[in-house]
């Protein structure tokens, strides 16, 4: 069984900073591509920044320029580092992951982390 845990959320000023982090765990054979999703009160769910095998990073346009994903193959992690954080940018975040074991390809998505950006 996979599970995929969140943290590093938590409440913090326009303009500053937080470094979230989503550590898989269980019987994994390989990591192929993780991100992030995140959802605020009556939006629909969309996707922040996604990560390959290879390290290759995409961005949504909103956070392009302030966000950094990044991951640890041999922690089985990603992180997002999120820096100057707008007040547009809460939300829980989400991460997920798709994992490979044998031949099947199967997709993980965490509890979620609340990020909170007061004004």
């Amino acid at each position: 069984q996979v599970q995929l845990v969140e943290s590093g959320g938590g409440l913090v000023q326009a303009g500053g900073s937080l470094r979230l982090s989503c550590a898989a765990s269980g019987k994994i054979f390989s990591i192929n591509n993780m991100g992030w999703a995140r959802q605020a009160p009556g939006k629909q769910r969309e996707l922040v920044a996604g990560i390959s095998s290879g390290g290759t990073p995409n961005y949504a346009d909103s956070v392009k320029g302030r966000f950094t994903i990044s991951r640890d193959n041999a922690k089985n992690t990603v992180y997002l580092q999120m820096n100057s954080l707008k007040t547009e940018d809460t939300a829980v975040y989400y991460c997920y992951s798709n994992i490979l074991r044998g031949t099947t390809m199967t997709g993980y998505w965490g509890q979620g982390t609340q990020v909170t950006v007061s004004s």
